[in-house]
């Protein structure tokens, strides 16, 4: 099925990696102009051997340097962008810690780059996407972001909720421009050795009540986060709007 994709400029973050470069193939496989962004070049050297993907090493988390990079990809690409897939985010290593212990920096680091660069990315984004009369953001909150996490890093829980929330708002305020905003949530996939560490440290017992949680007893890949994230950008979601859509088989 032909999703209109095509030529679209789709800008991605934290598309080193994971969920982020899972993303970045799929849009380029539909034949969508790719500009991909990630802390870490090495990170990005898979993404940016792909045929006609820009790629850029970015620190999201610097706000003027966040918004130097959209202001850039607007440039290259000589339009608005047409998709802005806010991927970028993570704990960043942190583990689970009494409340009373978390100290000031971490709980920054973990809402710079989950929430503030997503503010910092679509401020940026929607002046000329109200130009042109339309366009697609999609945050890539989680399942933390509906509930209490697994991993029970309160900051990132705290910084997911917010992204459901900003989300909600910017659908509602943006709306009226032809700009839809979107979220998926979803659960745990294992992209990374961080992911890896998380779920060793459930053991087998604990793997195993996850697991029969899920509706479709497994864990979910990169690649389904990606599908729902494409539906969200094509011509078949134009009245979707708002929403959370939880990609976790059936968590319940």
């Amino acid at each position: 099925m032909d999703l209109g994709l095509q030529g679209q400029v789709v800008a991605v973050t934290g598309a080193g990696g994971g969920i982020g470069g899972a993303i970045a193939r799929f849009f380029h496989g539909l034949g969508a102009r790719i500009y991909a962004a990630d802390r870490a070049a090495e990170a990005l050297a898979s993404i940016g051997a792909l045929p006609g993907v820009a790629t850029e090493v970015v620190d999201l988390t610097d706000r003027a340097a966040a918004a130097a990079w959209i202001r850039a990809v607007e440039q290259e690409a000589g339009q608005a962008i047409d998709v802005l897939v806010n991927n970028a985010g993570g704990s960043l290593g942190q583990t689970p810690r009494a409340f009373e212990e978390v100290a000031d920096a971490d709980w920054d680091s973990i809402l710079g780059i989950n929430l503030d660069a997503v503010f910092v990315l679509c401020r940026a984004a929607v002046p000329r996407m109200k130009q042109a009369g339309r366009g697609r953001i999609i945050n890539i909150s989680s399942r933390a972001g509906l509930q209490a996490s697994l991993h029970g890093v309160q900051a990132y829980t705290a910084a997911k909720h917010a992204v459901v929330g900003l989300t909600r708002q910017l659908a509602s305020d943006l709306g009226p421009y032809g700009i839809t905003v979107n979220s998926v949530a979803p659960s745990l996939v294992r992209t990374n050795a961080a992911r890896d560490r998380q779920w060793a440290s459930y053991g087998e017992e604990g793997q195993r009540a996850i697991l029969n949680r899920i509706g479709l007893r497994r864990l979910g890949t990169a690649e389904e986060i990606a599908k729902v994230v494409a539906f969200l950008a094509s011509d078949l979601a134009s009245f979707v709007n708002g929403v959370v859509i939880p990609v976790d088989g059936g968590y319940a």
